[in-house]
């Protein structure tokens, strides 16, 4: 396999203990269940590639993007309480960025098209919740605060009729950002 084929592939490796030290595991894909190779991480290395962290198994709970970097104690840098359980690779996307985001669950209410990030969705289109999004093109974070703060949910192309079904209840999202190659 070529550098270039590991870069598009991504490489994320978990430690048991902080700084790098303890078992590790070593996840070029994703991963829906870390549990039966380690019982706890709380460093890692990103060596190519973007991730989505989750800390529940099958990709479900608290979100936490990683990119290329090495995070010696990730749970006290990124304020998480919990172990990551999870992981989900992100591939790289070349081309264009679209996302219809809507005001109400099922794709109601007021709408609007973007294709570049958007720091808050009140100020820009006067929506006060995006609730509902059907990303066509690209990969995308959205953020439950403006300026691309706060909880955060990984968003791949398809429809997302409604957060609440997929475990972000009461999660208002007012800021949405692009995956692009500088993420690489």
């Amino acid at each position: 396999m070529s550098n270039t084929d590991m870069n598009m592939r991504g490489k994320i490796i978990f430690y048991e203990e902080k700084n790098f030290q303890g078992r590790s595991h070593e996840c070029m894909n994703d991963c829906s269940d870390m549990s039966s190779s380690l019982s706890r991480s709380q460093s890692c290395r990103v060596e190519s590639g973007c991730f989505v962290v989750y800390d529940r198994n099958n990709y479900m709970g608290n979100q936490y993007f990683m990119k290329r970097g090495e995070y010696s104690d990730y749970m006290s840098m990124m304020g998480m309480r919990e172990n990551i359980k999870s992981c989900r690779m992100i591939p790289m996307h070349r081309g264009q960025f679209r996302m219809k985001i809507y005001e109400k669950e099922n794709f109601g209410g007021q709408s609007h098209e973007m294709m570049d990030d958007c720091e808050n969705i009140q100020e820009r289109y006067r929506m006060s919740d995006c609730q509902s999004c059907n990303v066509m093109d690209g990969h995308w974070l959205m953020y439950e605060q403006p300026n691309f703060r706060g909880k955060m949910m990984y968003m791949r192309p398809g429809d997302y009729r409604s957060y609440r079904e997929m475990g972000m209840s009461g999660m208002k999202f007012m800021s949405m950002k692009r995956i692009t190659d500088s993420c690489y």
